[in-house]
């Protein structure tokens, strides 16, 4: 007699071996995730895993959890939110051998994308149940401002304004997502860094630069706009242990008209070749500083971190284990 399919089904559950155990951290403000998405991606996730989740209560708890997680015997922990959830996730997990892995919940979600995970989250979920049968971690660079990991980009001026603007409003975030970022870019760059921007010194590759804004990219692109990548700084892998930059000197209104184009511009090198713009690859470090004493505002994977009068960049090679 054949058996029957749950017979046959429960074969196959035993033949894989124990489940793996996950911890899935939960961002309950992320602009897509819900209370009804979350018990679904979960109860799902369990078909595959030993899955335990905590929601966060507030800035900084993500890490202090993940120290404890990296301590628990965890095999894998879950960044189930924007890319500031994933940024705490991997301050938390940095130096260890437990991986992340991420499921999207934010407006933008890059580095899902860059790890090569979907972008809609039930194809999400999918893709990690998939991983529950060829899991294997890989290791990838991790850059840090000062002594914040960052795992795709953080910039200095101009950007990091914007993200402190966008996360003042985080109801409007979640609401218009990248429209919003564009609308904030407008209005802080008109009421910040027409007249009088914060200067900064850059000391970077042997050269020493006056700006108003340096983007540090650890990956590429730095950024997406709905769909279209945003590259600033072109040929900065995950695995090359290396950093990439880009530095803005002026930001009047004489270069704006001619730097936007060229920022969602898909030809190669584009931004680059701005009078303006200086990009740099193959790094290992850099050095900001101000100019005229204001403190410069500083982002990390797109979470606005306060402001400072110096910040150091480096990078960890293959400092932080994923999985995807």
């Amino acid at each position: 007699m054949r058996p029957s399919p749950s017979v046959l089904e429960a074969e196959e559950l035993a033949s894989r071996g124990p489940k793996r155990r996950m911890l899935v951290i939960v961002n309950p403000y992320a602009s897509t995730v819900t209370g009804r998405l979350k018990r679904l991606v979960l109860n799902a996730l369990r078909g595959r895993y030993d899955v335990e989740a905590i929601d966060t209560a507030a800035p900084g708890h993500a890490i202090q959890i993940c120290h404890e997680a990296a301590e628990e015997g965890f095999d894998v922990v879950v960044a189930f939110g924007g890319d500031g959830t994933v940024n705490e996730v991997a301050n938390g997990l940095v130096g260890s051998d437990v991986p992340l892995t991420c499921l999207p919940g934010g407006a933008t979600n890059v580095f899902c994308r860059t790890l090569g995970i979907p972008a809609d989250l039930v194809d999400a979920a999918e893709h990690l149940l998939h991983v529950a049968d060829v899991f294997q971690p890989r290791r990838v660079d991790v850059g840090f401002a000062n002594q914040r990991a960052f795992v795709f980009a953080a910039g200095v001026g101009l950007d990091a304004s914007v993200v402190k603007r966008v996360d003042s409003h985080p109801k409007v975030k979640a609401r218009i997502g990248e429209y919003f970022f564009t609308g904030a870019a407008l209005v802080t760059y008109a009421a910040e860094y027409v007249v009088k921007p914060p200067r900064m010194r850059v000391e970077v590759a042997g050269r020493t630069i006056d700006a108003v804004t340096t983007v540090v990219q650890n990956s590429d692109p730095y950024t997406y706009f709905a769909s279209s990548p945003i590259r600033l700084v072109e040929g900065v892998s995950l695995t090359d242990g290396r950093l990439g930059a880009t530095v803005l000197r002026k930001s009047g209104l004489a270069q704006m008209p001619t730097l936007m184009p060229r920022v969602f511009s898909t030809r190669e090198g584009s931004l680059g070749r701005h009078s303006q713009i200086d990009t740099f690859t193959g790094l290992e470090t850099l050095r900001v500083s101000t100019l005229d004493d204001r403190e410069l505002p500083l982002q990390a994977d797109g979470d606005y971190m306060g402001s400072f009068t110096e910040i150091e960049f480096s990078v960890k090679p293959l400092g932080l284990s994923v999985v995807a």
